[in-house]
């Protein structure tokens, strides 16, 4: 079979992915999970170039930093443990007991430091990383010019919205916790050391699980929604409840997927690597670049399919993606286009 490409700057694109874009638009809906997984597959492996920069850019300095926070967070610990543990085997008042104080509070200070420092960075990696996939992915769709260079000056403008979004999220959780967490001590004030109260937490606990899972799976798709519509932070948590109503069972399906593999190369990595000391040091670098090629596809893999989730969402609630009205709202990242006042960007809905 003879392939063909239609040239989009330094990149080629296949005309048949336009094609069965444009064709069967409404037809995305029939995608299952497989066939999620096998779009996502598909769209990396045609455009492996751009998707290659994005991710030696973004998100290989990502999953380094996943990777060695839990090597150091396990040194910092050892080390707390070890203080601790000298510290209980030291008379107080003495001068040592008292300089054993001072080291382990340091070192708990450090630690939550490290904590700190870790997860603003991790956040920062991850919404610049989740703006230069989607808004790649958006491009490739309209068949729009397509440089690495534009990615990158676009990711920073994308970024904005996608914080007002996640600390909307970060609220919606917190006060979620709060209230779980309210609940399960009035039971045990209520009805304490009984069989009941038992069977209450565990109930609760699974409430809990569901509507965590729940929550993180709208928060991925009101990222996707945050770039590609004029919708971000409580709005775009609104239309992606909206969105996900049909779809639940693949959406969850999807989340647990990625998370069984993310936790298996988190299992893999902390039993040969970081508590691996027993093993030759041949054998501890080997896991370790494993983990680390694997995390790494696996975060690229993740945020493709959470916007081919997106795109199968709004075919199963018959949203036409207007190609037009999705160009300018783009072009807006770019400054070459300044949306009207009032108008909904690429949102059209058509009669079935």
């Amino acid at each position: 079979m003879v392939s063909f490409y239609k040239p989009i700057g330094s990149f080629a694109i296949p005309l048949s992915f336009f094609s069965k874009m444009d064709r069967e638009q409404e037809e995305l809906q029939f995608l299952g999970l497989f066939g999620i997984f096998k779009e996502s597959y598909k769209i990396i492996v045609s455009w492996r170039k751009i998707f290659a920069q994005i991710t030696l850019t973004l998100i290989l300095p990502l999953t380094f930093i996943f990777l060695a926070h839990m090597e150091i967070s396990h040194s910092l610990f050892k080390d707390i443990k070890h203080t601790e543990f000298e510290k209980e085997i030291t008379r107080p008042g003495t001068k040592r007991y008292n300089n054993l104080s001072d080291t382990l509070s340091s070192e708990w200070i450090t630690f939550w430091l490290f904590k700190v420092a870790y997860f603003t960075v991790l956040l920062i990696l991850s919404l610049l990383s989740t703006a230069a996939v989607v808004y790649t992915i958006a491009s490739i769709y309209l068949g729009r010019e397509l440089t690495f260079k534009k990615v990158m000056s676009v990711v920073p403008k994308v970024w904005k919205r996608l914080m007002v979004t996640f600390l909307c999220m970060f609220v919606a959780f917190f006060v979620y916790n709060f209230l779980a967490a309210s609940v399960i001590v009035i039971c045990f004030v209520i009805i304490p050391n009984s069989v009941v109260s038992a069977i209450i937490l565990y109930v609760v606990l699974i409430v809990y699980l569901m509507g965590f899972v729940y929550m993180t799976v709208i928060w991925q798709l009101a990222s996707v929604v945050s770039v590609l519509e004029s919708s971000y932070g409580i709005k775009a948590m609104t239309k992606s409840m909206d969105l996900i109503k049909g779809n639940r069972v693949v959406a969850v399906a999807i989340f647990f997927l990625l998370n069984l593999s993310l936790g298996l190369i988190q299992f893999l990595f902390s039993l040969m690597v970081v508590h691996g000391s027993s093993y030759q040091a041949w054998k501890r670098v080997g896991f370790g670049v494993l983990c680390f090629v694997l995390l790494l596809a696996l975060f690229l893999f993740g945020l493709v399919i959470q916007t081919i989730l997106y795109l199968v969402c709004k075919s199963y609630h018959h949203e036409n993606i207007d190609k037009g009205d999705l160009s300018n709202h783009l072009e807006s990242y770019l400054g070459e286009y300044e949306p009207l006042n009032g108008k909904e960007v690429q949102l059209e809905q058509y009669d079935v």
